[in-house]
């Protein structure tokens, strides 16, 4: 019946649901924040987030740091390095506030500038599970994929690290739930709305507008927050958004519209333009408010140095300024400054569903035995490695063409969530890969690898009552638990361990992981 389709979702009891879901994110947390601030030194790009997050808490911009050794200065809590000088930056803000929070209840210290990644990591894996258990129409396999996400190398490294794309991550995966969430919201409120005038369908009308999505306009600020993050969110809000309007197409021809449903691209997509792209642009410039409203941001001044210039009589000093200095950004980003960088942890995309090129955060290598936690017989490694569990990305990256086959060839629209995300925040990559990337860039990736792979084990445990069932959860369990294991064993090499050399060299399983 075409009411009971368009009213399709989850039905689980919200206690038992959100008790799994906070469970596992509890475990998450707690696997995540022990010792989390140890190396208690700067490591890697800390240098510049856990850096401008301070300068953000003092000024309410970036600021220059000087001094010889102004790393080793902060490690030892002296701060005096900062000046008020504007620094340079090319991401926006809002990943560093969120670290700036962390520096504002802890202090400048290793646990201040990472406390955020850990609580976000672990946001992040919530995040999945409500995703993949509407998706899947399954609380199962909703914790199923949290799990997998638990036990991820990557993306716990990346929990305990201050860079922005944890927060990056977390804010792309909760927008899509919501825009999930909206698709669910949407249809039944159209099946109210025909049942309410007596009908059984459309009838080859368009029917009711229906301007009320709360969940769409929460996507808005998370797609917002995304890009406040890091700007190559833009590409999931681009491919979201239309198909978010293709999903409302749908909806409308489930319900009997006809070839009218696909004037939904106009009296559905100008909402969805609202609530998505204006919501991110006004959450955008919001972040940017600190900048804004203070004098000794870097570039702040150039409105006020350049007052013929056309962009200050549009828009005035503070935004003309402020869209000078986005230009400045794109030119870094783009130009040929970046172009010819060269970095030994270069990683390009083509490789990261596969993990061929992890990277080291930090490493202190020849440990005599006897010093620094070396047992021997040998000298010691003290690694961060920046890699996914191996077993589950490469299960992932199989589930990615299943995702695909299914999506395409099945026409089952949920399988669709994970390609289409995975493709907007993978392939874009590789059209700037003449520069040095890394492949930290794919957390973004793992959360939609990790959702397409709990539903291909959906798939193989089959529905409730089907002869193969126990065959396949017996599978998927004994996989599950592969991965756990795997991660288990990488543990030393994600958190700064202690290692004889020769443990170590067997844990770098790929000669282009060393």
């Amino acid at each position: 019946m075409t009411l009971d389709r368009l009213r399709d979702g989850v039905r689980d009891n919200p206690w038992i649901s959100w008790g799994v879901t906070l469970g596992i994110g509890l475990l998450a947390f707690l696997i995540r924040i022990v010792n989390v601030g140890n190396p208690r030194t700067i490591i890697f790009d800390e240098t510049y987030y856990a850096k401008d997050a301070w300068s953000l808490l003092q000024f309410g911009y970036e600021a220059e740091w000087s001094g010889a050794n102004v790393n080793e200065q902060i490690a030892q809590g002296n701060l005096s390095g900062l000046t008020t000088n504007g620094s340079f930056i090319v991401h926006p803000p809002v990943g560093k506030w969120l670290i700036a929070l962390g520096e504002a209840g802890f202090g400048m210290n290793s646990f201040g500038w990472r406390i955020a990644a850990v609580v976000f990591g672990s946001l992040l894996v919530v995040a999945t599970i409500r995703l993949t258990r509407r998706l899947s129409r399954s609380l199962l396999i909703g914790a199923l994929a949290g799990i997998l996400l638990t036990f991820d190398g990557l993306a716990f490294t990346m929990s305990r690290i201050a860079l922005l794309d944890i927060f990056q991550a977390t804010f792309l995966v909760a927008a899509v739930a919501a825009l999930v969430a909206d698709r669910d919201h949407h249809r039944h409120k159209l099946a109210d709305a025909i049942e309410a005038r007596g009908w059984t369908d459309l009838r080859g009308e368009f029917g009711p507008l229906l301007w009320w999505r709360p969940w769409r306009w929460v996507a808005g600020l998370l797609f917002g927050l995304a890009v406040a993050t890091k700007w190559n969110s833009l590409f999931a809000l681009a491919a979201f958004g239309i198909l978010s309007v293709m999903w409302d197409i749908g909806a409308r021809r489930l319900a009997g519209a006809g070839f009218v449903s696909w004037t939904a691209i106009l009296r559905e997509g100008l909402t969805a333009f609202i609530a998505l792209v204006g919501t991110t642009f006004v959450v955008y410039l919001v972040s940017w408010s600190g900048w804004l409203a203070t004098s000794g941001g870097w570039g702040r001044q150039w409105g006020a140095q350049n007052p013929d210039h056309p962009w200050v009589a549009a828009f005035g000093t503070g935004l003309a300024s402020l869209l000078h200095y986005h230009q400045e950004i794109f030119n870094f980003h783009t130009g040929d400054y970046m172009r010819q960088q060269t970095h030994p942890y270069n990683a390009h995309p083509a490789g990261w569903l596969l993990m061929l090129r992890p990277i080291s955060f930090d490493a202190t290598n020849a440990i005599p035995v006897g010093t620094d936690g070396c047992a021997g017989p040998e000298t010691c490694v003290r690694v961060i490695v920046g890699m996914g569990t191996p077993i589950l990305w490469w299960l992932a990256a199989i589930a990615l063409v299943i995702s695909v086959i299914w999506w395409i060839a099945g026409r089952d629209w949920r399988f669709g969530v994970p390609v289409v995300a995975v493709a907007s925040l993978w392939l874009p990559w590789f059209a700037s890969a003449d520069r040095p990337e890394f492949f930290f860039y794919a957390i973004t990736l793992i959360p939609f690898t990790v959702t397409g792979l709990a539903m291909a084990f959906g798939l193989l445990i089959g529905p409730p009552g089907s002869p193969g069932r126990r065959r396949g959860a017996i599978i998927v369990g004994t996989l599950t638990g592969l991965v756990i294991a795997n991660f288990a064993y990488l543990y030393p090499v994600l958190t700064d361990g202690s290692l004889p050399y020769s443990q170590w060299l067997a844990r770098m399983w790929l000669r282009s992981w060393i």
